[in-house]
């Protein structure tokens, strides 16, 4: 829209306060016609959003909004909200930011830092030290105060990755339903004919190495999961002695546990059971390949995340920590 001469406003969530629907870093992008791209809540203020985006395009001056859902009062349930939280949005009057951001993802990581009052209010820069530096290290976005002004820090990191050790038919809905989360899905084996955009067509890159040889090929660090399912029991040794003792976020074997102690006791490692997620998945009685892709994906999450998988209805306190 922005390339075409279109105005647009590009409206952020820097802020939350109890429950919310999404949290900082959440973006609604605002056409000065149709329909705004996106979400900040459950569908409840997208459209009091868009009326202030539109202000700010006629203005040219940017705005910092707050939603107040905390009191509990018919005024407050009459958004038809299912949290009750406050939230903080920031509506500048072009998507400036996106150019950085869309730059920026195919890179090392940087914080996409944004002055939300003060001479320089709408301004971007792109920086990695100091409060910059504290926010890439924990992923968080944050507001800070400097010299009197507020400021937003977001950190913006390349996609997270998935190494997926096998092309087989189950692998599908895996590297569909990754790539669906923004996910950068690498689909690996030594099959090369299995290795199309025919089959996958969400992958974003195949690669086959040797599986002894795959870690070395591929260098996974602490922004990627490796899940090995070519159920071929020699090329899943040789990928899961590649993968052990990398710096993965996650590693997951699938099949019985016993395969795989049985694996590691091969190659003298029987105390890595540790590291690993075998078998990989969420224990939600999956069945099928449909089915058994939700709960891997969804431990990644729980795990990448710091979470047990556990019901909600169990957790106590905030949903979002």
């Amino acid at each position: 829209m922005a390339a075409r001469g279109e105005q647009i406003a590009l409206a952020t969530v820097v802020a939350t306060r109890g429950s919310t629907y999404r949290r900082a870093g959440a973006r609604l992008l605002i056409p000065a016609d149709g329909e705004p791209i996106g979400n900040i809540s459950g569908g409840c203020l997208e459209g009091d959003v868009a009326r202030i985006g539109r202000e700010v395009m006629a203005s040219g001056i940017p705005r910092t909004v707050e939603f107040d859902m905390t009191a509990d009062s018919d005024a407050v349930w009459g958004y038809g909200l299912g949290c009750n939280g406050a939230i903080e949005v920031f509506v500048e009057p072009t998507a400036g930011a996106l150019a950085s951001i869309a730059a920026l993802r195919s890179g090392q990581g940087a914080c996409l830092v944004t002055p939300l009052s003060g001479p320089d209010v709408g301004s971007h820069r792109l920086e990695t030290d100091g409060a910059a530096a504290a926010a890439l290290r924990d992923g968080t976005p944050r507001v800070v105060e400097e010299h009197g002004d507020r400021v937003f820090y977001e950190p913006l990191l390349p996609p997270f990755r998935l190494l997926v050790c096998g092309a087989g038919h189950d692998a599908i809905p895996l590297v569909r339903q990754a790539a669906e989360l923004g996910w950068r899905v690498v689909v690996v084996d030594v099959r090369a004919a299995l290795l199309t955009l025919e089959r996958f067509p969400a992958a974003a890159e195949f690669a086959s190495p040797d599986p002894a040889a795959a870690a070395n090929a591929l260098a996974p660090d602490d922004r990627t999961a490796t899940i090995v399912m070519s159920h071929n029991y020699l090329r899943d040794i040789g990928y899961l002695r590649s993968f052990l003792d990398r710096p993965l976020a996650y590693l997951g074997m699938l099949g019985p546990r016993g395969r795989t102690e049985q694996m590691l006791g091969e190659i003298n490692r029987p105390e890595a059971i540790a590291q690993l997620h075998a078998p990989a998945g969420l224990d939600i009685g999956a069945d099928g390949a449909e089915e058994v892709a939700h709960a891997i994906i969804a431990e990644i999450l729980a795990v990448i995340r710091g979470r047990r998988g556990g019901p909600l209805r169990d957790r106590r306190g905030s949903i979002h920590g």
